[in-house]
C-alpha cells in the first residue's frame, strides 16, 4: 500500500515538465548548431551573449551571471579560450582580477549563431498567443521567485 506522504504526481507537476522541455530544447539547439556548422554549446552562447551586452566582465561577474560556479566557469572559458572565442586579461587595478573579452572569432561566431537562435525562439513559440506567452513568463518568473534566492533576473 502506497503511503500518501512520499506520492508524488510527476505527470501533473510542473517541476519535471520544466526540465523535460529545458533538455528538448538542448537537445535541438545543439543539433541546430551542428547543421548550421558552428562549433558552439548552448553553455558557450550563453557567455557569448553576457560578452557581447558587456564585453569586458570579470569571471566573478560573469559566474553570477550565468548562474555557474567559479570552477565550472573556469573549465568552460578555458575551452571557448582554446576555441579562440574569448580573451581572459588581467585587471590593470587588482591583478588577481582576469576580464573576459569576445575576439573577432568570438563576435563572429556569436553573430553566426542568431539566426539559429532566432528560428529556434520561433519554433518554441509556435502556436502559441502572446496572451499565453506573456502568462507563461510570469509564471516562470513566480517559479523562480519561489527559491527566494539572491540570484536576480539573468
Amino acid at each position: 500500500m502506497k503511503n500518501d506522504t512520499s506520492f508524488i504526481d510527476f505527470e501533473n507537476s510542473i517541476g519535471p515538465w520544466l526540465g523535460r522541455t529545458v533538455k528538448l530544447i538542448d537537445y535541438v539547439l545543439q543539433e541546430a548548431f551542428a547543421i548550421n556548422n558552428i562549433d558552439l554549446t548552448k553553455e558557450q552562447m550563453v557567455v557569448l551573449k553576457k560578452l557581447h551586452d558587456n564585453d569586458g566582465l570579470n569571471q566573478n561577474e560573469l559566474a553570477f551571471l550565468t548562474l555557474r560556479n567559479k570552477s565550472s566557469l573556469t573549465r568552460l572559458l578555458t575551452k571557448m579560450e582554446n576555441k579562440k572565442y574569448i580573451l581572459r586579461l588581467q585587471s590593470d587595478k587588482d591583478k588577481r582580477v582576469k576580464n573576459i573579452f569576445l575576439t573577432s572569432l568570438g563576435k563572429e561566431v556569436f553573430t553566426k549563431s542568431k539566426p539559429v537562435i532566432k528560428e529556434m525562439l520561433t519554433k518554441i513559440e509556435t502556436s502559441i498567443s502572446n496572451e499565453e506567452k506573456e502568462f507563461m513568463i510570469n509564471t516562470l518568473k513566480k517559479i523562480q521567485r519561489n527559491f527566494n534566492t539572491k540570484i536576480e533576473s539573468f
